[in-house]
């Protein structure tokens, strides 16, 4: 099953454990938020909202909020000894899409634990002489 969802001014297609940034999601990290503009459903039984589903909802978890590369707007007018260079960088959120809830039901995942670090093997007397 998927779902359009609408955040920050733009649509994306997202599906279950799918990772994506977006712009315009509040929260902190760690935290599930639901975005309730869905504007269509699909699956086996396609739905599309007039102009949003009513009762649906995408449940998801910000994983971290971040700022993207850096863009540099240059303009010149040739001959005019006239230049003007700006960088801007966009403030973006990553989230995971826990899941695609429908007739108004509440999110039952919590956010995903994290991974823990994998222990490094110690090393031997016999490696440390080699070194």
């Amino acid at each position: 099953m998927f779902a359009v969802i609408k955040a920050g001014g733009k649509q994306y297609r997202v599906v279950e454990d799918q990772v994506l940034k977006v712009e315009g999601v509040e929260g902190e990290p760690g935290t599930i938020v639901q975005i309730g503009e869905v504007i269509m459903l699909g699956g086996d039984k396609p739905e599309i909202g007039k102009p949003t589903i009513s009762g649906a909802s995408v449940a998801v978890e910000i994983v971290e909020h971040g700022r993207g590369r850096k863009v540099i707007a240059f303009k010149k007018r040739r001959r005019k000894n006239s230049r003007r260079k700006r960088g801007h960088r966009q403030d973006f959120v990553l989230i995971r899409i826990s899941e695609i809830l429908t007739g108004g039901a509440k999110p039952s995942k919590g956010p995903k634990p994290k991974p823990e670090p994998k222990a490094k093997p110690a090393k031997t007397e016999a490696e440390d002489d080699a070194a």
